[in-house]
């Protein structure tokens, strides 16, 4: 008898608790990968994150067979087609058992318990293991059994509960007894893709754990003393650069964590930077917890109900200035032009165009949502709904609405010299540094082609927040003036992490 491994979004051979499990049995493993392209269709996934997934499986395939593991790759069309695909598959080689690494949103949870009534009903054995969190879901909770919905008590709970658990990261599988099944060639894993747009961003984002766990090793010895100080500028390199290789699965946190841990000799709090990077991988698996509670965000609902009644203005031609980054305000558009180039999006930048959208635009959060899944090569669901939410004041935990960053101030603390608006407005280059974060304000006004302020910031924040308090929500306190936010409780990811950091 054979074991089977489902992989998803756990492209890697190290720490894979499914793939692990399966080679324990020592009966023979093959891998296999679904591409339904319903899934393409029906949720934005970014072009780059399809290609990314497209490059790390012809990595994996060969490293798979190093081992003596297969992977069969198979594209369906409809999500309703996966169960069956999988045990034709399941038939056909003998298999005995089935382990895959849980992924959480409502209609993955769906789906593979479908897989699980079907694979079951013909003899297999399906094992779910965890791999996208250190704690399962449902483990981390209050005194009352119920789960968390502020991020400082479940942060406390969650490191009690972190700090007696083994996070040794477990070893790639021994190699396996070699079976009679062939390994997807390169065109086989190709013609997953066709018909659907891909954008290559190698250069950027080269594909493959072994890039995923040197990049790490790299942060962590070189950059993570000075994350703290570092994080928020978004000139510099001071992130991890991770959050591509974590959605995608080619590094686990358990990895990054146990890394961390490795440098300091075990000390959580070793530093400013090391304690700051693990509160951004508890803020990644508080929305991944969140998302299993509360499901209700897997279907486009607000985390506070009371929100739904904000009246968010229907505005097309206005969302689209963001999304083009032509909205007359420098750190906004700048941050816009390097999603649309690079795929990816610095993390407090992530904070400042999310709240511009919709606490001074007023255009509702599930449009930016929506866009920020389409264009990112480390979009996950979890963490960007949660930022989403965040930032748009409707989530669990989020920013009082009364708190609006002023995106003048932000870019004047945060990009002083004007560095990274000129990297990515080329047009306002000439400005001086005072100049440049406000071209509207300077004596000559903005650069000829370079919009005037879409928007009157002060007026819109003022407008939003009396629109908010007509909801009902009562302020928790704490001052009434923009900006008045310390360093984002997120940081890789921003509002709450988008990813990261």
């Amino acid at each position: 008898m054979t074991a089977l491994v489902w992989l998803r979004n756990d492209l890697r051979l190290h720490d894979n608790p499914a793939l692990h499990a399966a080679a324990e049995l020592r009966q023979g493993v093959i891998a296999v990968y679904v591409h339904c392209d319903a899934y393409v269709t029906r949720f934005p996934i970014a072009p780059s994150r399809l290609d990314f997934a497209r490059r790390h499986l012809h990595l994996l395939t060969t490293e798979l067979a190093r081992h003596h593991i297969a992977l069969q790759v198979l594209r369906v069309a409809q999500v309703s087609e996966i169960a069956p695909a999988l045990a034709r598959l399941a038939r056909d080689h003998g298999i005995s058992h089935c382990f895959f690494n849980a992924e959480y949103p409502l209609d993955e949870l769906n789906r593979d318990q479908q897989v699980n009534q079907l694979l079951r009903a013909q003899g297999v054995t399906v094992k779910r293991c965890h791999d996208r969190v250190v704690i399962p879901p449902g483990k981390v909770r209050n005194e009352a059994g119920t789960p968390y919905k502020v991020f400082t008590p479940y942060k406390r709970k969650w490191l009690q509960l972190a700090s007696l658990l083994p996070l040794r990261p477990v070893e790639a599988p021994a190699h396996q007894a070699a079976l009679p099944c062939p390994s997807a060639s390169a065109q086989d894993i190709d013609h997953l893709f066709e018909g659907q747009e891909l954008r290559d961003l190698s250069t950027p984002w080269p594909a493959g754990e072994a890039v995923a766990r040197a990049r790490l090793q790299r942060f962590v010895a070189q950059d993570l003393d000075h994350y703290q100080t570092q994080r928020d500028l978004p000139a510099v390199a001071g992130t991890s650069g991770l959050s591509p290789y974590l959605a995608i699965g080619a590094l686990s946190p358990r990895q990054a964590l146990a890394a961390v841990l490795s440098r300091t000799g075990g000390d959580w709090n070793a530093n400013a930077g090391v304690s700051t990077w693990i509160s951004e991988l508890i803020w990644r698996e508080f929305y991944q917890h969140l998302v299993v509670d509360y499901p209700q965000v897997c279907m486009h609902r607000a985390m506070q109900v009371h929100t739904e009644a904000f009246p968010w203005r229907q505005a097309p031609e206005d969302f689209a200035l963001w999304r083009q980054g032509r909205t007359g305000i420098p750190i906004i558009d700048a941050a816009m032009r390097q999603l649309n180039a690079t795929g990816w999006m610095h993390n407090r930048l992530r904070m400042l165009v999310a709240m511009f959208l919709t606490k001074n635009l007023q255009i509702d959060w599930r449009w930016g949502e929506r866009y920020f899944m389409e264009q990112l090569i480390d979009g996950d669901f979890a963490a960007n709904n949660g930022g989403w939410q965040w930032s748009a004041s409707t989530g669990t935990d989020a920013a009082p609405y009364f708190r609006i960053f002023n995106p003048i101030t932000q870019s004047q603390r945060f990009d002083p010299r004007g560095q990274f608006i000129r990297l990515w407005v080329p047009e306002l280059a000439g400005l001086s540094d005072k100049a440049i974060h406000a071209p509207h304000l300077a004596p000559s006004g903005p650069p000829p082609g370079y919009p005037a302020p879409m928007v009157d910031l002060g007026a819109s924040r003022k407008a939003t927040i009396a629109l908010f308090a007509s909801l009902g929500q009562a302020p928790a306190g704490g001052s009434d003036a923009a900006d008045d936010i310390p360093a984002a409780p997120g940081t890789g990811a921003g509002p709450g992490p988008h990813h990261p950091g």
